[in-house]
């Protein structure tokens, strides 16, 4: 008998720690930074702010420089789960330092947008932002969707709607659920997961050139999902994984040329 209680009060301890993050994992999940800043203090005076409204209303400030030359393509970056466009000036200082335009997204909820994130509202973040750079004439057929861990979910989705060049995705998981805390059990994890951002079952409908990017020291996105992303693509696709590399620090170990090298001989 206080055997059965035992086990009833560890399952109810359970049931309820299970809950606790069912019911926080958005705050779990989302790490806006909330300073709004201007590209020129980030290091970026040729990039523009520009406020963006999605269809459900919310306004989100992304930044935006054109390509140096007609025809060069456009990347399109969708950011990680933390911090602020500010964040990620390096890469698209890489990006304009070659010639490309470049489109930094930002989400409701980061950098100073109103608004709470998920991945219903992220995926109208980035529709809007699609459809605002193809209505300043540049074709999908010349925007490079660059996703960085959870904005891989998003270019992913984003490679789905819109007919792009190519896909690059920086340490994409197989899906959030697959990344839910260890004592979460899988079938629960399933079923738990308002935000799925499901990378594996969208790979295989990629019809357009992929590379995936990943840290063989990745201790927030084990790179077997990234191999895993890769193999589930049935496209013209390449992988660079770099056996040193952690989750954030990919561009120190070296990515940055390979990118620019993919972007270049796939941008025909």
């Amino acid at each position: 008998m206080i055997m059965v209680k035992t086990v009833l009060g560890l399952g109810g301890v359970y049931l309820l720690l299970v809950g606790f993050v069912a019911l926080m994992q958005r705050d779990m999940i989302y790490h806006p930074g909330k300073t709004r800043t201007r590209p020129d203090e980030a290091g970026l005076p040729e990039m523009v702010p520009v406020p963006i409204k999605s269809a459900d209303g919310w306004i989100a400030t992304s930044w935006y420089a054109a390509p140096r030359s007609p025809g060069r393509p456009t990347v399109v970056f969708f950011h990680g789960n933390s911090g602020t466009l500010a964040d990620r000036a390096h890469k698209a200082r890489a990006f304009l330092d070659a010639g490309m335009g470049v489109l930094l997204v930002e989400y409701r909820g980061y950098g100073g947008n109103a608004g709470r994130p998920s991945e219903r509202g992220l995926y109208a973040d980035a529709e809007a932002a699609m459809r605002w750079l193809i209505g300043q004439g540049v074709s999908s057929r010349r925007l490079v969707l660059y996703g960085e861990s959870l904005g891989s979910g998003i270019a992913m989705e984003m490679a789905i709607r819109y007919e792009v060049m190519m896909v690059v995705l920086e340490s994409p998981f197989t899906s959030l659920a697959d990344l839910a805390p260890a004592y979460v059990l899988p079938p629960l994890a399933q079923l738990l997961t308002w935000d799925r951002y499901d990378n594996l079952i969208k790979a295989p409908s990629l019809r357009v050139p992929l590379l995936v990017v990943h840290g063989g020291k990745d201790t927030l996105v084990p790179v077997i999902m990234g191999h895993a992303v890769l193999n589930a693509a049935d496209t013209i696709k390449e992988g660079l994984f770099l056996p040193e590399a952690g989750h954030n620090d990919l561009w120190e170990h070296g990515a940055s040329k390979k990118i620019l090298d993919f972007i270049a001989r796939r941008a025909l």
